[in-house]
């Protein structure tokens, strides 16, 4: 029987490694710091200079939390790991700008069974680039060891964000009205949400993550991997725009796109999505087929191209499809805002009263365009 006392990297636990992790990651991180974050890299805690708030006459704070979810593991059997972070980045601040808040800094969290560094470099890197397109600072973070808890390859990644918002330039519910009109604006893919399913479907049907499909015009785990695309700073610009009249934004994630634009439309209203407006991606219409999918569980799980909607007023539409178009951004008009009127609740394809939220109601018509 050995003698030997039992140290902390015996255990499976590696500091130096989390060291050297730091160090791969922290120019990537800095280029995120304006003059408005203090301390730089490996304090204990993110420092971030509220004077600012002080222009505001009534700010309102907003914050948010998420995750990746199990997208990441096609991250780790593809062994690319740069591009996590906009999914990351992505599921965070741009639930945060739904209510028309600027998300001034975020903190991530990494929680991994062994600490590769350049692998733990390399999705803090992607955090740090998606929080440069976001226009928000990367304050801090931390990587957790968790040997015997997770695999030696396996990591899942989460992060919170903090916004600001002027008081009477909050977005919502109540500057919602009848005869708005819905802007639906394009996703990059499957973004980070329904991947349990999407991954039922490929196991079930034998497929590799390295097999060429013709459709996709690359490999199927290129697909799968393609980053969320984060809108944050392109909604901001669109909310300032006076003459876009925006008045509510809603982020199309977990629960698909009618569930999701029910939460910010008030009681008595239905959204009315045209199915037709829009071609669903190729993406999404193997996963159906593959799986034979039904079409209300796709919808009700996968953003089948729409990451985001814009809800404006009638007269905003031509300013606001404008604005995305200067910005790069695809967007077509979607639906309308209409009264729900009597029996419209027994409507088959109507989604009400979704996340706990007795709000508005949407309902989808017709097909999509072929």
């Amino acid at each position: 029987m050995t003698n030997e006392g039992l140290t902390y990297a015996a255990t499976g636990v590696d500091t130096e490694a989390g060291d050297r992790a730091v160090e791969l990651m922290k120019d990537a991180v800095q280029r995120t710091h304006g003059p408005q974050v203090l301390g730089g890299v490996g304090g204990f805690a993110g420092l971030y200079d509220a004077q600012a708030l002080t222009r505001y006459r009534k700010p309102l704070l907003a914050t948010s939390t998420d995750g990746v979810g199990t997208k990441v593991a096609i991250a780790q059997a593809m062994d690319v790991h740069d591009t996590i972070g906009f999914d990351l980045v992505g599921m965070v601040v741009d639930d945060i700008v739904v209510v028309g808040a600027e998300p001034l800094f975020m903190t991530d969290y990494i929680a991994c069974g062994k600490v590769h560094p350049e692998r733990i470099a390399d999705v803090v890197r992607g955090i740090a680039a998606a929080c440069e397109v976001a226009g928000t600072a990367l304050v801090g973070g931390e990587t957790a060891e968790h040997p015997g808890l997770l695999g030696e390859d396996e990591y899942d990644v989460a992060g919170a964000a903090t916004g600001v918002v002027e008081a009477d330039q909050l977005l919502g519910p109540d500057r919602v009205r009848a005869g708005d009109v819905l802007i639906g604006l394009a996703s990059s893919g499957i973004h980070s949400n329904g991947y349990s399913l999407v991954r039922g479907v490929i196991n079930r049907a034998g497929w590799s993550l390295d097999r060429h499909v013709e459709e996709f015009g690359r490999t199927l785990g290129e697909e799968l991997l393609e980053p969320t695309r984060v809108y944050a700073s392109d909604c901001l610009a669109l909310a300032r725009d006076e003459a876009a009249e925006v008045h509510a934004y809603t982020h199309v994630t977990g629960g698909g796109l009618a569930a999701n634009l029910a939460r910010v439309l008030p009681a008595g209203l239905v959204g009315v999505v045209d199915r037709a407006s829009w071609s669903v991606p190729p993406v999404f219409l193997v996963m159906q087929e593959l799986g034979g999918v039904p079409r209300t569980d796709l919808e009700n799980t996968l953003n089948l191209g729409v990451g985001m909607v814009a809800v404006v007023g009638a007269d905003g539409v031509d300013a606001a499809l404008a604005r995305c178009a200067a910005l790069g951004l695809p967007a077509w008009v979607l639906g309308q805002v209409e009264d729900l009127g009597d029996g419209a609740v027994s409507d088959g394809d109507l989604v009400a009263g979704t996340k706990g939220v007795q709000a508005g109601a949407v309902r989808l018509v017709n097909d999509y365009r072929a």
